[in-house]
């Protein structure tokens, strides 16, 4: 598969004049939980010619868009943000981002720029924006499990992964890693729920991605009790960061200069 993203890759540079700065695996692979069937989720940010801002109309405005997406095909979901919003969303500590950036299946990575953004990450990491995300997140699909009597099995990881995030970021006050498993391993909620989680975990990886099964007890009140905390936690805090911006308009004219100067 590796092959047809590249290939898309080179099509999307083609089709909109611009230069692909990094592309990774996002989603329930780079989780570590993926179905048979579950899609290759292909996040990017890229960069358009120097013309394109240096215009009076922004990027982001109007026509000049700031995201790229192609429809699923073929299990392919790829997309992509310019990095005038990537930077302003990673200048927000925005949770997806610093995912993408410690995702472990890359599939490109031509230019200084992402290593450049994982050097600011502890910088601009704001426990507060990221804890209130994975628990919306979390709540969200707790929410789709709640009181049902059949429901899909990813809902119930999605709520755990999130919830197990915010959990570290609580506990540590620092950026989560990527992989549910090491979540897992290092928040471990005690032996029975351990094993209910890893039992669930193998069922999601052997099945497919409409797999629906009996809801889990156990499980579901360890998400109530603990989202309920957390909300708690979340309401209280409150975090500043020092402005990046300059660090990043430094960061983005630097990028202007290694992708188009030769």
């Amino acid at each position: 598969m590796k092959k047809e993203i590249l290939q898309s890759l080179r099509d999307i540079e083609k089709e909109y004049g611009v230069k692909v700065l990094y592309a990774c695996e996002s989603g329930s692979r780079a989780w570590g939980f993926p179905s048979k069937d579950s899609d290759y989720d292909v996040r990017f940010f890229y960069m358009h010619h120097p013309d394109v801002y240096l215009s009076i109309d922004p990027v982001g405005v109007g026509k000049k868009r700031d995201v790229i997406e192609r429809p699923i095909h073929d299990l392919l979901d790829v997309s992509g943000w310019d990095l005038t919003k990537a930077l302003k969303l990673f200048r927000k500590s925005n949770p997806p981002l610093l995912e993408w950036l410690s995702s472990d299946i890359v599939y490109e990575e031509t230019y200084s720029t992402a290593e450049q953004m994982r050097g600011l990450a502890r910088k601009i990491f704001s426990p507060a924006s990221c804890i209130h995300h994975y628990v919306s997140i979390a709540a969200n699909n707790y929410r789709d499990i709640d009181g049902k009597q059949e429901v899909k099995m990813k809902k119930y990881l999605y709520a755990l992964r999130s919830l197990l995030a915010a959990t570290w970021i609580v506990e540590r006050q620092e950026i989560p890693p990527l992989s549910f498993h090491t979540l897992l391993a290092e928040m471990a909620p005690g032996d029975d729920l351990t094993e209910a989680i890893q039992l669930l975990l193998k069922r999601k990886i052997a099945g497919d991605e409409r797999n629906k099964g009996a809801n889990i007890p156990i499980i579901d009140h360890f998400l109530e009790t603990e989202l309920e905390q957390l909300r708690r936690y979340a309401a209280e805090l409150h975090h500043h960061t020092d402005d990046p911006t300059e660090q990043l308009n430094q960061l983005f004219r630097s990028t202007l200069h290694e992708v188009w100067s030769h």
